[in-house]
C-alpha cells in the first residue's frame, strides 16, 4: 500500500470527523507547502505527521524521529501537536490566547471544529515552527 493511500485510509477510518481532519490538515499544507507528511504510528493507531526531525526524549539513549507537526483524532476532538521549543517557551502554550476557542498545552492544541479556530493565528504559528526549525532555533529537535 502506497503512503497516499495509507494516508488516505487514515481519513476515512475517522467517520464523521473525516472533513474536520482533511480541513486541519490542509491548513498545515498551505502554510508549511513543503513540509514533508506520512503515518505515524502512535499507542495503538496512528497520527499524521509532518517535517519528521530528530528528536532524542530525557529517557532515550538513542535519537529517533519524531514529527514537528502531527494532527490526530481523538474521541471529542482534534489534537494538531506542535513541537516547536524556541526561546524556551512552548509556541502553541506560548499563543494559546490568539487562536481562538482551543484548549492548549505545552505542544498541544485542541479542538472540535477549524471553525472556532483563528486560522490566520494558526497559520503563523505553523509557519514560525518550520522557519525555527530549519534555522536551528527549535530546542525540542536533538541537534
Amino acid at each position: 500500500m502506497s503512503e497516499t493511500a495509507g494516508i488516505d485510509d487514515w481519513f476515512a477510518a475517522a467517520g464523521p470527523r473525516e472533513q474536520e481532519l482533511r480541513r486541519a490538515d490542509a491548513l498545515v499544507m498551505l502554510a508549511a507547502p513543503d513540509i514533508d507528511r506520512k503515518l505515524v504510528p502512535m499507542g495503538s493507531g496512528a497520527m499524521l505527521g509532518y517535517g519528521m526531525m530528530p528528536y532524542r526524549p530525557r529517557s532515550a539513549k538513542v535519537t529517533t524521529s519524531w514529527p514537528l507537526i502531527a494532527l490526530a483524532a481523538q474521541k471529542r476532538h482534534l489534537s494538531l501537536y506542535v513541537c516547536a521549543v524556541v526561546d524556551g517557551t512552548y509556541l502553541p502554550e506560548a499563543r494559546a490566547g490568539k487562536l481562538g476557542r482551543v484548549s492548549c498545552g505545552k505542544s498541544c492544541i485542541r479542538f472540535s471544529s477549524l471553525d472556532a479556530v483563528d486560522t490566520g493565528e494558526l497559520s503563523a504559528l505553523l509557519r514560525d515552527a518550520v522557519t525555527a526549525t530549519r534555522a536551528g532555533g527549535n530546542a525540542f529537535a536533538a541537534s
